[in-house]
């Protein structure tokens, strides 16, 4: 699961580069990928417009996604929590105060092989969507071969 502040933006970019890796890999069918949101003011909308077309550039739909806000089933559910930056992490860490899923999440930037920053920018207000792409996807293919080689994942026969 991919995490960011309202799940429309960066988390939904990285929810769909993700999945795209998987299906060109013969491996949809082996990965569960998600994306949420710490805040609520989003749930049910889409993934920004700017967000959309420039992933649609790249050949990415986030059409089918809808904005969702994490919860701590998800904590528990989910192998793997990206969160886009330290902010979105303080606020996933609070929903375990027990600490029981902190070996979870991780820092997004922690996968970047190209580590210029600690966090992925909010290109909400900025308008930072070809710079968040561009980190987003050469993150999620180090992330995406990281998980192929820990589960072993192979295509489906």
């Amino acid at each position: 699961m991919f995490v960011c502040l309202g799940n429309i933006c960066r988390s939904p970019l990285a929810h769909g580069v993700l999945e795209e890796l998987a299906r060109k890999a013969d491996l949809a069918d082996r990965l569960e990928v998600a994306s949420s949101g710490v805040g609520a003011w989003h749930i049910g909308e889409k993934p920004d417009i700017r967000m959309r077309r420039t992933a649609q550039r790249y050949g990415i739909s986030l059409d089918s996604q809808r904005a969702q806000q994490i919860s701590s089933s998800d904590l528990a559910y989910y192998d793997h929590i990206y969160v886009m930056d330290r902010g979105v992490e303080r606020e996933v860490l609070l929903m375990d105060p027990q600490g029981g899923f902190d070996d979870k999440v991780h820092l997004f930037s922690d996968s970047d092989p190209d580590l210029r920053t600690f966090e992925v920018p909010d290109p909400y207000f900025d308008g930072s969507f070809e710079l968040v792409y561009t980190i987003v996807d050469r993150t999620c293919r180090v992330i995406f071969d990281s998980l192929v080689n820990r589960y072993n994942l192979v295509p489906a026969a």
